[in-house]
């Protein structure tokens, strides 16, 4: 893997052909996410985004222990000590959220141990994710007395439903991945040795695809999700027209004829 360097070590990029890497790397507090480390997720996502040899990204978190284990509340005190601070906070933390909303390429969350707070909130932004059967999830706000951000409550809903976010939100409890899997919250269980390769080969996978199709589809899928007044089916429709226009539609077509894997170039 080529290591790409970030202004924080304690996020990590690493690129490996097609796929792209970041790594959450603060292992001894199970990789609770620190301001700093919302700024490098926001610095590998711009850097993922604009390499057009990376076709997938893919979240993980160090250690083997955690994905993310929440926020980094050590640092409440000081930069989330009041709704002027918190603001602030969640501009820096949001850039990254609006990043892995706006990415026309897909990313994948690869879950080990840990999924809680706002590392569920960042998993549940991927398209899609893989967890060991040792994953733990939950969302623990009404423990803390904090407010839950609209726009997390919302995907949230969308993904497991109003009853099952009602009660991650009421109860505070944490979960299993059997029942992650179950509600529909995570796509697959892998065993903890299977994992990475699993990951891996779904992104090559996914990598080797037509991707005009996977942005046209995915761009079409998130307008479903939002408010009806928000939608724009003439932006996805137009998407959607340039795969029929395209030279991978071609290259499709003949790679079919000729019994031959495509070759498709995102043109």
């Amino acid at each position: 893997m080529k290591q790409i360097k970030l202004m924080t070590e304690k996020m990590l990029l690493e690129t490996n052909g097609a796929v792209s890497w970041i790594t959450f790397n603060q292992p001894e507090k199970r990789n609770a996410i620190s301001l700093a480390m919302w700024e490098g997720l926001a610095e590998a996502l711009a850097l993922s985004m604009e390499d057009e040899a990376i076709k997938v990204i893919v979240l993980k978190g160090a250690g083997g222990q955690a994905f993310v284990s929440g926020a980094d509340i050590s640092e409440f005190d000081q930069k989330r000590n009041s709704a002027e601070a918190k603001a602030a906070y969640a501009q820096i933390a949001g850039q990254a959220s609006r990043y892995l909303r706006q990415s026309d390429k897909p990313v994948i969350a690869l879950i080990e141990g840990y999924c809680i707070g706002g590392g569920l909130a960042t998993a549940l932004q991927a398209d899609v994710r893989f967890a060991t059967p040792g994953s733990t999830f939950g969302i623990p706000a009404a423990r803390l007395g904090l407010g839950y951000e609209y726009e997390g409550l919302a995907l949230l809903t969308q993904i497991v439903g109003p009853s099952r976010a009602r009660d991650i939100m009421m109860s505070a409890r944490l979960f299993n991945a059997d029942e992650a899997l179950a509600m529909g919250l995570v796509n697959f269980v892998e065993p903890q040795g299977d994992i990475y390769e699993a990951v891996a080969d779904y992104a090559e996978r996914i990598a080797s695809n037509a991707p005009l199709t996977i942005r046209a589809a995915r761009a079409a899928i998130s307008d479903v999700m939002l408010e009806a007044s928000k939608r724009d089916r003439s932006a996805v429709q137009a998407l959607i027209d340039a795969c029929f226009d395209s030279e991978d539609y071609r290259e499709g077509r003949r790679a079919f004829a000729e019994k031959r894997p495509p070759q498709f170039r995102g043109k």
